[in-house]
């Protein structure tokens, strides 16, 4: 797997400066990878230091939440392996005054050997410290005892509490005691769809299937408690949830903080989906989400999947998470509210005209078109896929189901019917496509508008809604744009001998001449243009597109 990194020796500490050099609030000690806060008082003067970290890879956290009423230092080690205990030690020394220190501990045996033992050391040089130790996997609930348990995700709103109180101006011993009390009320759990790869190593973890996923997993990359087969999202989230209620005993009228955390390769898009469905199933059962928040807090390098997390709160932890602080992670906020919607403004009725001797004709031939759009939805995939972003198929499936939705009545007059499609197929298509066709249609039914629906009135047309097509989109003919197609036909429709339906034929073949050319064109607009020559060898997704309706239409007038 290829990775932005110089030396896996060295990408810790590459990783932290980077991160300094972008906050002015963090500092880095000099002879270990420890980050703390730049300003901080003077010993004497200082409160209890909460101090967390663990193994790189993890990032944001755990130096993303250094700073004032969170962390005032977080100690890295190599990707996924404990820090040190001299570099917790020198952490101590640096962040800590006489009021002493608490270190935040993630349930691994690295952390708690070398974290305990350097409380031990500091507290025997004067400074006093302590331990809190954070195991809220439950997916682990059936595995072994819950004091056993690993340190995920939920360690990042024990962070946030004992930051909190230490602000306040809590003795260790009142730290300590809300610090433990927040990590005895949070449980979390995981879900994977993939492996990260650790830079040292070069290849992923494990492997799984394109309808597999490991449920129940750390944050080192490793396997879950059980691999089960891929399901929706919702699905995913209610199997999570009824393992966190459950093991935490929630029932109707608790109050929780939810957290919902992107392992490092989920996009936000996902994030907010499973928060959607977190939030709907912890209101099914009653329980109050008084907080919440999604996104990237304790990540598995660039491992796909996500953790929720969920605090059971009181009135004072609730204090606790609301409370000010600035590190640099800590999104803040996460009051909600009931989801706010606002009505659709309706359009204006549409008027229909008595139908004209083309209704009939009007309507078959719209139908023809959509069946055609719909069948050649996977061609037009592939053709977009190459060069654009492959959504032209569904698109134009969705624009040919919107036309299928219109009454019979919009298909009065050829004006009318033109005007309708264009009005179905800017709300149905988004992207490119949808108002590209809406110009198109919308000019051509302006042309058509009170005039006889002869030869020369459809060609008129026909030309006024390629003209529309250039101007909107600035291109024009050797672009390699739909207009490769478009404006060859209708040169070719006005200009054609013989009657309507053999004039029609010529122009999708000068359509069909004109969409092969673009095979050999290089893009100039469009996402295509970015690839310059690469788009090179295949037509164009957009005049092919333009080969589909015209051919349906030749088809329905026989």
């Amino acid at each position: 797997m290829k990775k932005l990194v110089n030396d896996p020796r060295r990408v810790v500490r590459d990783m932290l400066e980077g991160l300094v050099d972008l906050n002015p609030g963090l500092a880095l000690l000099e002879a270990e990878d420890v980050v703390l806060r730049a300003e901080l008082p003077v010993p004497a003067q200082r409160p209890v230091a909460v101090l967390s970290g663990g193994g790189a890879g993890h990032e944001p956290a755990h130096a993303g939440y250094v700073g004032p009423g969170m962390l005032a230092g977080a100690i890295a080690g190599d990707v996924f392996t404990s820090p040190s205990t001299d570099a917790v030690l020198a952490a101590i020394r640096a962040a800590a005054g006489p009021r002493g220190a608490l270190l935040v501990v993630k349930n691994y045996t690295g952390d708690r050997l070398n974290f305990g033992l350097a409380a031990a050391l500091a507290t025997a040089e004067g400074i006093p410290t302590r331990v809190v130790v954070v195991a809220d996997d439950a997916a682990l609930h059936a595995t072994v005892d819950r004091a056993q348990r690993r340190g995920i995700a939920g360690t990042v709103l024990v962070h946030k509490v004992a930051g909190a109180a230490a602000e306040a101006g809590l003795d260790l011993d009142a730290v300590l005691a809300e610090a433990e009390a927040a990590a005895a009320a949070v449980v979390s759990m995981g879900v994977a769809l993939g492996a990260c790869t650790v830079p040292a190593a070069g290849q992923p973890g494990f492997e799984l299937g394109a309808e597999e996923m490991e449920l129940g997993l750390g944050i080192h990359g490793e396997q879950g408690v059980r691999r089960a087969p891929m399901a929706p999202a919702d699905a995913i989230v209610a199997t999570i949830l009824e393992t966190l209620v459950a093991d935490a005993g929630l029932a109707a009228g608790d109050q929780v903080a939810m957290l919902v955390n992107g392992l490092g390769g989920t996009p936000p898009m996902e994030l907010s989906v499973v928060a959607r469905a977190a939030l709907a199933g912890l209101r099914a059962r009653s329980i109050v989400v008084a907080r919440g928040w999604a996104g990237n807090f304790m990540t598995a390098l660039e491992m796909p999947g996500c953790s929720i997390s969920l605090m059971r709160l009181d009135a004072a932890r609730l204090a606790r998470l609301d409370a000010p602080a600035s590190a640099p992670a800590w999104p803040g906020g996460g009051v909600l509210a009931p989801r706010a919607l606002v009505a659709t403004p309706a359009a204006p009725p549409a008027e229909h005209a008595a139908p004209g001797p083309l209704a009939a004709t009007l309507h078959r031939v719209a139908m023809e078109v959509a069946a055609a759009l719909e069948a050649e939805e996977a061609a037009l995939t592939a053709l977009d896929s190459h060069a654009g972003d492959g959504d032209l198929g569904l698109s134009l499936a969705r624009g040919a189901a919107a036309i299928r939705a219109l009454p019979q009545a919009a298909f009065a007059t050829p004006a009318s019917a033109l005007e309708a499609m264009a009005g179905a197929l800017r709300r149905a298509i988004a992207g490119s496509s949808g108002p590209f066709y809406a110009t198109a249609l919308l000019g051509a039914a302006q042309v058509l508008e009170g005039r006889e629906a002869n030869r020369a009135g459809w060609a008129a047309a026909f030309r006024a809604a390629v003209a529309a097509i250039g101007e909107l989109g600035g291109a024009k003919p050797g672009d390699r744009t739909m207009l490769d197609a478009l404006h060859p036909a209708a040169e070719a429709f006005a200009t054609a001998q013989g009657p309507g339906p053999a004039a029609w034929q010529a122009a999708v073949a000068a359509a069909e001449r004109g969409a092969a050319a673009t095979a050999g064109m290089r893009p100039r607009l469009g996402r295509a243009a970015y690839l310059g020559d690469r788009a090179m060898g295949q037509p164009d997704a957009g005049a092919s597109a333009v080969l589909v309706w015209m051919r349906a239409i030749a088809r329905s007038l026989g």
